[in-house]
């Protein structure tokens, strides 16, 4: 049912759990071939991407999702040049890898192209204009598909893509046989950042099994997580790559790199952060330590919508 103005926006986690939205107003909606799109604003969180139902950014506290799921990876590696983004339509992470001096092309693949065209006629504060940078190129196509197709590398990679649901095709952009390919996509040093689903205590599965299918492909995989008020849940990012463990960089190094590498204002992620975020709870340790399933394209892994 599509949301009206005035109404309470339930999002459930499950069946059992969700978070409630307060609508103050809508702005847009549409139904694209892949999903519903809307673009409401919320009493407590401004202006919103909701897609089926699902909350994806909010103007009040986008920075902290997208800052965490780009600077992470852009800082581990030395000089990041060529950049790919999956998902990502508001053009935040095109913001932020932007802000990267070393930046010289940015490649961002969607399936969608009405998300990315109503976020750049409703939503431009979260791209703050990068979809008209001459860096930026923007293709609406099947990543996984266009990816294969590609014989060109990059440095970082980021896949911003909502958690796999049966009935979408973002499933095969979660298995095994995809990140063999961004394995062979990434430069000597290269680093990817994946968002990969809450931490909370009753939902850990998806988190835990991208992590275990990560850690089958990568020779360094970094958990770390977030947390986004208008998600209602801690949120969990992980980072694999080829060249140095996150853990490597003391807040020191880090707060060195931004000041070196980055123009623009950073206003949640620094030397402090990045030590806090890949610092994880005993309990959220002790699942991933003990999760054995790896995703393939013939045994994915689906969840609740």
């Amino acid at each position: 049912m599509p949301i009206q103005d005035h109404q309470l926006l339930i999002e459930a986690f499950s069946p059992h759990e969700g978070h409630v939205h307060g609508v103050t107003g809508v702005i847009a909606a549409s139904r694209s071939p892949y999903q519903t799109i809307e673009l409401v604003e919320l009493g407590s969180y401004g202006k919103a991407l909701i897609l089926d139902g699902k909350v994806q950014s909010t103007t009040l506290d986008e920075f902290i999702y997208h800052e965490s799921i780009v600077h992470p990876a852009m800082l581990c590696h030395p000089a990041p040049r060529r950049v790919f983004v999956v998902g990502g339509g508001e053009g935040a992470p095109l913001r932020e890898i932007l802000k990267h001096r070393s930046v010289e092309s940015v490649l961002l693949v969607d399936i969608d192209s009405e998300v990315v065209e109503l976020c750049r006629r409703y939503l431009p504060e979260m791209s703050a204009g990068a979809f008209e940078d001459e860096r930026v190129r923007v293709e609406f196509r099947d990543a996984r598909a266009f990816l294969e197709s590609l014989d060109q590398s990059f440095d970082v990679m980021i896949i911003d893509i909502s958690e796999p649901v049966e009935e979408g095709p973002a499933y095969l952009l979660f298995t095994q046989e995809f990140y063999k390919i961004v394995f062979n996509r990434l430069t000597e040093q290269g680093a990817l950042a994946v968002q990969a689903g809450t931490i909370s205590l009753a939902g850990l599965e998806c988190f835990a099994a991208v992590h275990a299918t990560l850690q089958s492909v990568f020779p360094v995989v970094a958990p770390y997580f977030a947390d986004i008020p208008s998600f209602g849940r801690p949120w969990g990012f992980i980072l694999a790559g080829k060249g140095k463990h996150p853990a490597q960089f003391s807040r020191d190094d880090i707060n060195r790199a931004i000041r070196s590498n980055i123009h623009g204002e950073l206003r949640y992620y620094d030397g402090e952060t990045h030590t806090m975020s890949f610092s994880l709870p005993k309990h959220v340790r002790e699942r991933l330590a003990m999760e054995k399933r790896i995703i393939e394209d013939n045994h994915p892994l689906f969840t609740f919508r």
